[in-house]
C-alpha cells in the first residue's frame, strides 16, 4: 500500500504521482455490503480507513439487495422504503412487525447470522493496515471475532498514523429508525471529549451542520453530532472526516479553519477518499 498525489487533497487512486516520503491515505464509509471494491481501497495507500456501516440491510436504490429483501422478499423491501421515505416510521414498523412475526427463525437469530456472513467476507479483504470505527448499523459485538491482526479497531481512541494524530469516535445517535449502534448523546460526547486535539477527527456521522447533515435525495435531515461540531470549533483539527449522509447537500466545507469531508457513498461509488501529506 504505497502511492503519492498532492498533498492534503482530494484524488482518486488513478491520480497518484509516485512520489517517495510521503504519507497516504484511503478513507472510506458506508460501504454496505461492497465487498469488491473494498478489496481495492487501499491499493496505492500506506493506509485505509474505514468509517463504518459495513452491514448492508436494505439498499435504498436497489430493493433486491441486502438482509431485508433476502428474508422478506424484493415487495416488502420497496414497501418499507416507501414508508421510511415518507417519515412514516409508525406504519414501517409495524410492517415489519407483522413481517417477522410470520417468521420462522429467531429474529435476533436470523439477523445475526446474516450479519456474520457479510463481516466473514468484508474483514477478509481488508488491508493492512486499516484502522476502522463502527457505523450506526454495525454489530460492534461482532468485530472482535472478524477483525483480523492489520485491523485496528478504535472507538473514542487516538493513532498516530505518518507523524499525523486520528481520533475515531464510532456509531450514531438515536434516531426513529433505531439503527443497531445508536447511543445517547452523553455517552457520544464522552468519547468525543476523550479524544482531546487531534490532527484528524474521524466519526461516522457528520458535525451538527445543516449543509452535512441534509441528504438532498432522502430529501432528510439525518442526524448530525453537535458535540463533534464543538470539537471542531474548540480544537481546530485539520480535518473532520465522516460518512453517514449518502447524498449531502455539501459534501465539503469549511467550519473556522477546519476542513470538514464526507468521504462519500463507497457502496455505490467504490471509490476511497484520499489524503496525502
Amino acid at each position: 500500500m504505497r502511492g503519492g498525489g498532492n498533498s492534503d487533497e482530494n484524488s482518486d487512486v488513478s491520480d497518484r504521482n509516485g512520489a517517495t516520503g510521503r504519507t497516504r491515505v484511503h478513507v472510506v464509509s458506508d460501504v454496505h455490503g461492497n465487498a469488491r471494491d473494498l478489496a481495492r481501497a487501499g491499493d496505492g495507500a500506506d493506509a485505509l480507513i474505514c468509517l463504518g456501516d459495513l452491514v448492508l440491510f436494505l439498499d435504498y436504490a436497489d430493493h433486491s439487495r441486502g438482509i431485508f429483501p433476502d428474508l422478506f422478499g424484493e415487495e416488502n423491501a420497496h414497501r418499507i422504503v416507501e414508508l421510511r421515505t415518507a417519515r412514516r416510521f409508525d406504519e414501517a414498523r409495524e410492517l415489519g412487525r407483522d413481517l417477522w412475526a410470520g417468521l420462522e427463525a429467531d429474529r435476533d437469530t436470523a439477523i445475526e447470522s446474516a450479519v456474520r456472513r457479510q463481516y466473514a467476507e468484508m474483514f477478509a479483504v481488508l488491508p493492512t493496515p486499516t484502522y476502522a470505527t463502527y457505523g450506526n448499523v454495525d454489530m460492534p459485538a461482532l468485530w472482535p471475532e472478524y477483525a483480523g491482526p492489520g485491523t485496528t479497531v478504535l472507538d473514542g481512541e487516538r493513532v498516530e498514523i505518518g507523524g499525523r494524530v486520528f481520533g475515531f469516535v464510532g456509531g450514531g445517535l438515536r434516531t426513529p429508525m433505531r439503527t443497531p449502534y445508536e447511543i445517547s448523546d452523553e455517552e457520544y460526547a464522552a468519547k468525543v471529549e476523550r479524544l482531546g486535539d487531534v490532527d484528524v477527527l474521524c466519526s461516522h456521522i457528520p458535525p451538527e451542520v445543516p449543509e452535512l447533515t441534509y441528504d438532498t435525495v432522502a430529501r432528510r435531515f439525518e442526524r448530525g453530532s453537535r458535540a463533534l461540531l464543538d470539537a471542531v470549533r474548540r480544537t481546530k483539527p485539520r480535518y473532520a472526516l465522516f460518512g453517514h449522509v449518502h447524498q449531502p447537500l455539501a459534501p465539503r466545507m469549511r467550519v473556522g479553519s477546519t476542513e470538514c469531508v464526507n468521504v462519500g457513498h463507497f457502496a455505490s461509488t467504490g471509490r476511497p477518499w484520499a489524503m496525502e501529506w
